[in-house]
């Protein structure tokens, strides 16, 4: 493939011509009843919102690389891309799918060995045997699935992304308030989303299809408690420690509305809810506040239900009078 420019790279008025992945696609009806193509389309830079007018071919799939031509526009002070022209890619073009992937900023393999890292150095021997049981069980879908289907880390590697990040919150944490069991921490950190594995299909690129029917049935959550409950009572772990670890899982979304029946009930599981929660909304809010230009606001986010504002500069002194280890350069 030709070198192109990403998706990071648009600015409003220019013409493109080039190669994308279709995160998804759907064929909508616009107010005079004629069809159109709404779809996402990225690269490893980004993504953005295309629409092909008047367009009466079915939507492509998810995963399928298309060669577009068009046009790139502004709505809503978000960049679009207006499609004039569009197919399949085909082997003649020497498409480079690694260049189009979303991907995760780090190898999965050395995210991966810090999760393994950070449970050999648990002092609980129970919890050390769970959690490597449970990580044993993802298997190597691990390596690429996505923290979620479109919201936060839809991207390969992106659960990998998402629990090393909390991982480090975690250790935070538990410098700032002592008083956290940090294995336990660690423990929920590291097991809270893994059955998302089950929850979602997942192809080798890292892009979800649909939901398996276990996952629109019962969902990560639910499935992750029976899993735990079933090895935890298979190696014979403190029914007082499963139970808190159970429950953990159970409530890190909170509230019945997100998918979590009881509240956290003790330090530990509130402080899995925060990072859980903290981590996926800077990484939703820096996706979205990166789609508009400065001094511009967000379209409303469901997600998030709220607009964002990115700002429009930012101070030189916030950012280049820290050294590397975060402390104010003397």
């Amino acid at each position: 493939m030709k070198e192109q420019l990403g998706v990071a790279d648009f600015i409003k008025n220019m013409s493109f011509e080039g190669f994308l992945l279709v995160k998804n696609a759907q064929q909508r009806s616009s107010m005079n009843g004629s069809k159109y193509l709404d779809m996402t389309l990225c690269d490893t830079t980004g993504e953005i919102n295309a629409k092909r007018w008047d367009a009466t071919e079915l939507p492509p799939e998810v995963g399928e690389v298309l060669k577009v031509r068009g046009m790139v526009l502004e709505y809503n002070n978000r960049l679009q891309l207006r499609v004039d022209k569009m197919r399949s890619s085909a082997p003649a073009d020497e498409v480079d799918i690694n260049r189009l992937i979303p991907t995760a900023p780090r190898p999965s393999q050395d995210m991966l060995d810090d999760i393994i890292d950070r449970t050999d150095a648990m002092e609980n021997r129970q919890l050390k045997e769970l959690v490597l049981r449970m990580i044993d069980d993802a298997g190597d879908k691990l390596q690429t699935m996505p923290g979620a289907k479109n919201l936060h880390h839809a991207q390969k590697g992106g659960l990998l992304n998402h629990t090393t990040t909390m991982l480090r919150g975690a250790g935070f944490l538990c410098e700032l308030y002592p008083f956290l069991d940090a294995d336990l921490l660690a423990a929920g950190v590291i097991i809270h989303d893994l059955c998302k594995i089950d929850e979602m299909q997942c192809d080798a690129l890292g892009l979800v299809t649909d939901y398996s029917v276990e996952g629109n049935l019962l969902g990560h959550i639910v499935m992750g408690v029976s899993k735990l409950d079933r090895f935890g009572r298979e190696i014979g772990m403190d029914r007082e420690l499963l139970v808190m670890l159970e429950h953990m899982v159970l409530a890190h979304h909170d509230l019945p509305e997100y998918g979590s029946p009881k509240p956290p009930m003790f330090p530990e599981a509130e402080a899995l809810h925060i990072l859980d929660l903290l981590d996926a909304r800077m990484f939703e809010m820096k996706l979205e506040c990166e789609k508009v230009n400065p001094g511009c606001f967000t379209e409303r986010i469901w997600s998030l239900d709220r607009k964002l504002y990115r700002r429009s500069g930012r101070l030189e002194s916030s950012t280049n009078n820290q050294d590397q280890t975060g402390n104010s350069a003397q």
